[in-house]
């Protein structure tokens, strides 16, 4: 199975009820060879209005940090969310939603084969590396799970209501930058 035999699945899926209020369903978008992955919690207005993952102003952002470290969307990373509707008001998904849509994640981790997976935000970063994670204290850190390297930031929307911590993100996207370097993943 490639992801767009997923994406063509997932778009049938009525696990939760997110799907009820979903103007598009936001699988994900990047290159299918990445090694590198992002993942976010769940889309927004915009992604949701454009079905497509971290396109409003957090998405512009990351962006700007991605070329920063020479990454792109279109090239060399993949971009997903642990849910693929938008929550109502943009709320953090439940617990329940996130059980119910994980399995897609998973599905394209096992079509990806990521080498890093970056999580965006605490919500990502607590379902994909530890319960009890805290961007605050232990962002741009690597954590190996299954021969896989996990590293937590800054969540983009989070930059733009708290610009203080551009500067930690950056230094994590440098971190970044470095450890594919080290592992030869460019």
């Amino acid at each position: 199975m490639n992801l767009s035999q997923l994406n063509e699945k997932c778009l049938d899926c009525r696990a939760c009820g997110l799907c009820e209020g979903r103007t598009n369903l936001v699988f994900g978008t990047g290159n299918e060879n990445a090694k590198i992955m992002f993942v976010g919690e769940g889309p927004g207005e915009q992604e949701d209005l454009q079905g497509l993952p971290f396109v409003g102003r957090s998405g512009q952002l990351l962006d700007k940090l991605l070329a920063a470290v020479d990454l792109s969307r279109d090239e060399n990373v993949y971009i997903a969310n642990i849910v693929k509707c938008r929550p109502p008001k943009n709320r953090d998904p439940l617990p329940e939603e996130q059980d119910e849509c994980i399995k897609w994640l998973r599905d394209q981790f096992k079509i990806i084969r990521p080498k890093i997976v970056v999580c965006l935000g605490r919500i990502a970063a607590q379902r994909l590396i530890s319960p009890d994670f805290r961007v605050t204290r232990q962002h741009g850190e690597f954590t190996e799970k299954g021969g896989v390297l996990f590293m937590g930031t800054y969540h983009p929307s989070a930059l733009l209501r708290y610009p203080e911590n551009k500067e930690a993100a950056f230094a994590d996207f440098l971190a970044l930058r470095d450890k594919i370097e080290e592992l030869g993943l460019k």
